[in-house]
């Protein structure tokens, strides 16, 4: 029985460490191939062990993540960063602060798209 609770899929690994929202978004990504262990895409069913190495692509980041402790059930972010370490080499975390700086906010430029309410007023006295 002690064995049986050693056994972690990698879909319920990475959503207990708080790297996917749902189980079914981590077991999405494995099947979709976003989860790999030494270049080769995982199924949902594959069994973690310490000292495993995965590259996670996230819809945020591409983490690469070394297993160091199993976690059973989701717990709070403080308590499962401590069963994984974050190896994501330093470029990717580079591209990432490029993107998030130069990430569009969805406000529209001053001066571009529809007319103020003050531009409406003077179009109505010009047309009058």
């Amino acid at each position: 029985m002690a064995a049986e609770k050693e056994k972690l899929r990698i879909d319920k690994y990475l959503w207990s460490i708080r790297l996917f929202k749902t189980r079914s978004q981590a077991g999405d990504a494995c099947s979709k191939g976003k989860v790999k262990y030494h270049g080769d895409s995982v199924k949902s069913s594959r069994v973690v062990a310490i000292g495993d190495e995965y590259e996670v692509k996230t819809e945020a980041k591409k983490w690469v993540i070394k297993v160091t402790g199993l976690l059973n059930t989701r717990a709070a972010y403080p308590e499962a960063i401590k069963n994984y370490i974050d190896i994501t080499p330093a470029e990717e975390l580079d591209r990432i602060k490029f993107e998030a700086a130069s990430f569009h906010t969805g406000k529209r430029l001053s001066k571009v798209g529809r007319p103020t309410k003050r531009d409406r007023r003077d179009l109505g006295e010009f047309m009058d």
